[in-house]
C-alpha cells in the first residue's frame, strides 16, 4: 500500500494511522504505538508523533504503508 503525501513534508506516525484506518482512533494509534505493534523502516518505533517521509516504509498488522512524496 503508499500513502501519498500530496505536497506535504510529512506526515506524522500516528495521523498516518487513523487516517489510513488501520487503528479505530488517535487514541487507539497511541496504544499500539507505545506497545510496539508499529515498525518504521524495520526497526520498533514508538514515537508516536515521527515524521515519516518519502520513502520510509511502516508495518503494522501485516499491513506495509510506502510512503511517496
Amino acid at each position: 500500500m503508499e500513502f501519498k503525501l500530496d505536497g506535504q513534508q510529512y506526515i506524522e506516525l500516528n495521523a498516518l494511522l487513523k487516517t489510513l484506518g488501520l487503528v479505530e482512533s488517535g487514541g487507539h494509534a497511541k496504544v499500539v504505538i507505545d506497545s510496539g505493534e508499529v515498525k518504521v523502516n524495520g526497526a520498533i518505533e514508538t514515537r508516536k508523533r515521527k515524521k515519516l517521509r518519502d520513502g520510509e516504509k511502516v508495518e503494522y498488522k501485516g499491513k506495509t504503508v510506502v510512503i511517496k512524496s
